[in-house]
């Protein structure tokens, strides 16, 4: 049984289809969490990358992890829904295998550093028990109303 469904995703985060890529949350701790995300020949990515041999964007995969990671941030705090999760930085992306439909991706993401506005994170990507991708990442936190004011 999920800690969390499609539903309560959904309700802290603002993405929607198609870029909304966390299908449940497995596992959630302290400083850890565990989505899933079901890869599907119905990906609109794939229309183009690449219609003959589909695999799934590098980028998209690591930006899977970083709404994990969104979930755990915002889920600590109080006052989580007048907040808005950004990905900052991108550090140490290592692809290791193609991500293709039918895969089932577990988004293993752990908190390494956290602030009150920041946040450091590595995260990994398995199918099955293989690691697929990994990467570190910082994550900032901001009111709601004030994403590019800066």
């Amino acid at each position: 049984m999920p800690v969390m469904d499609i539903l309560g995703i959904r309700q802290l985060l603002p993405h929607r289809y198609p870029l909304l890529l966390v299908d449940r949350i497995e596992t959630l701790e302290e400083n850890r969490i565990v989505g899933i995300k079901n890869v599907t020949v119905n990906e609109p990515f794939f229309q183009g990358h690449f219609p003959d041999f589909p695999v799934m964007p590098g980028v998209l995969i690591v930006e899977a992890m970083a709404q994990v990671a969104g979930v755990l941030v915002l889920g600590k705090i109080a006052d989580r829904h007048s907040k808005h999760v950004f990905l900052a930085g991108v550090d140490a992306a290592r692809f290791r295998r193609p991500v293709v439909p039918g895969d089932q991706l577990r988004l293993d993401v752990t908190l390494t550093h956290g602030r009150p506005t920041r946040a450091r994170m590595d995260g990994k990507a398995y199918v099955g028990e293989t690691l697929v991708a990994e990467a570190t990442f910082l994550c900032v936190l901001q009111d709601k109303g004030s994403a590019g004011s800066e």
